[in-house]
């Protein structure tokens, strides 16, 4: 959990950088970038080697990523110095969030109890949008405890629109 949270600390001020500079898309592709770097089990193995001076650490990441922006590669050592470049992915990810939001783009987490194909992603996409005003872009999962329909989450809010409430509103009902 902690990790998380300093993934969304590091992209907030990421992002407050970009926007000071106007260098929003940059940043994200940056980002990306060592997203993809913290995935190589080879390189984050010299990165995380406590015997590997700081200084060889920075030159191995300079080499890497020779075209992102340059506070972003400060950003990737100051994560290498404090053993914590795993979250580069968590970071990317909530930076993709918070330029979504500042475009007026939304995210929703929906689940269904099959899988959705794109038509049908399009579709709960528009519908989802028409309710909060706004593009929504649509994470669909799997949870088979849905039954039918779904169930929708856009921030804080909850959309539960599942078979599975439905029978249980009805069962209370009935109870009554």
């Amino acid at each position: 959990m902690p990790k998380l949270a300093s993934g969304k600390r590091y992209a907030q001020a990421a992002f407050a950088l970009a926007m000071e500079k106007n260098e929003l898309d940059s940043w994200r592709v940056s980002l990306r970038k060592i997203a993809e770097l913290s995935a190589d089990e080879d390189l984050m193995a010299l990165l995380e080697n406590p015997k590997l001076p700081f200084a060889v650490k920075k030159q191995l990441l300079g080499g890497r990523l020779k075209e992102v922006n340059p506070l972003a590669l400060n950003l990737a050592c100051l994560l290498v110095s404090r053993g914590i470049l795993e979250i580069a992915a968590d970071i990317s990810r909530e930076y993709d969030h918070l330029l979504d939001a500042h475009r007026g783009i939304e995210h929703a987490e929906v689940f269904t109890a099959l899988p959705l194909d794109e038509g049908d992603k399009q579709r709960l996409s528009t519908r989802l949008g028409k309710m909060v005003g706004r593009e929504v872009i649509v994470d669909a999962r799997v949870d088979p405890s849905v039954i039918g329909g779904f169930k929708a989450r856009i921030g804080d809010m909850l959309i539960d629109g599942s078979l599975r409430n439905k029978l249980e509103a009805l069962r209370k009902s009935l109870e009554q």
